[in-house]
């Protein structure tokens, strides 16, 4: 039987908690603009402060509420996804790169401040969001922390995200097929997505074996369904509502699901991965309704 999702109101008020605190965290994080280097400084927490949806957050605090975790362990692995994820727009954004002028609304990184401030803040992100998993609450074993920090970087490294990154840059002007656009953002979206669903289970009591199967079926759904979202919304949304240059896949002749799918199939494929993600949550009993929730919330975002 599938588990009925909470009232709008409801997980409207959790992710608004899980965002806020997030968002008090990183601030308590990220070095001051005012301590040397400021210039760095002020880069690093333009780049993280004040926007974005927190979707790896909210999926760290979904998983945790799966298994008991505590919220000051769960803060302190959101964080640190977080601070990988806010790196990775900062690079993926540099002229070398995508090349882009407007992110989360505002200019990007490089724009406000300069090429070279933006990589070292790229570079001074990554090696935070190792840091933080290094401290914070003493009641988590080195084991685990060791544990953590090797499951970012996986996600983050040549066979996760940044992996996946060098397919999407050596793929532009191809014609890839379903497959291989699959594997590219199971890597460059779905690793540390897949990650940040893991990292929070870790953090509480640990999951059966069909249990942790299923999870991790659903993170995997989920990180597929943000690219196809995202894919759509690049090609059907505007400027002002992606807070991102609209159509700028197309405009690199980037091979998306929409290019290689078709807007209707694309369409069709996210219904069947929501479907996929909800039926994975399912099995995860009534502690699921969080992952429910946000699985309904990646589909249905504006931006």
């Amino acid at each position: 039987m599938r588990i009925e999702p909470e009232p709008a109101g409801i997980f409207a008020d959790w992710m608004a908690e899980v965002q806020a605190r997030t968002e008090r965290a990183l601030e308590r994080i990220l070095p001051c603009a005012q301590v040397a280097p400021q210039r760095l400084h002020a880069a690093m927490r333009y780049a993280v402060l004040g926007a974005g949806k927190r979707v790896r957050p909210l999926l760290v605090h979904a998983a945790g509420a799966l298994t008991g975790a505590a919220a000051a362990s769960l803060d302190r692995a959101a964080c640190a996804v977080e601070l990988i994820h806010a790196y990775s727009l900062v690079h993926d954004d540099l002229p070398c790169m995508d090349d882009d002028t407007l992110r989360r609304g505002r200019p990007t990184c490089h724009v406000e401040f300069d090429q070279a401030t933006a990589l070292l803040a790229g570079d001074a992100l990554q090696s935070a969001a190792f840091q933080t998993l290094c401290e914070g609450p003493e009641h988590i074993e080195p084991a685990l922390r060791l544990d953590l920090v090797r499951l970012l970087a996986q996600a983050a490294g040549s066979r996760g995200m940044a992996g996946g990154q060098a397919i999407d840059l050596a793929s532009v002007g191809s014609a890839l097929s379903v497959e291989e656009l699959e594997f590219m953002h199971i890597h460059k979206t779905g690793a540390l997505i897949r990650a940040s669903v893991k990292m929070g289970a870790r953090l509480g009591a640990g999951l059966e074996a069909g249990a942790g199967a299923a999870l991790d079926r659903y993170a995997r759904c989920a990180g597929l369904l943000f690219q196809v979202v995202d894919d759509l919304l690049d090609c059907e949304s505007n400027t002002a509502t992606l807070g991102k240059t609209a159509g700028k896949d197309r405009e690199n002749d980037k091979p998306t699901y929409v290019t290689v799918l078709g807007t209707a199939r694309a369409r069709e494929l996210s219904r069947e991965l929501l479907d996929e993600a909800l039926e994975a949550a399912d099995e995860l009993g009534p502690g699921g309704e969080r992952l429910i929730d946000l699985a309904r919330f990646i589909v249905e975002r504006k931006y």
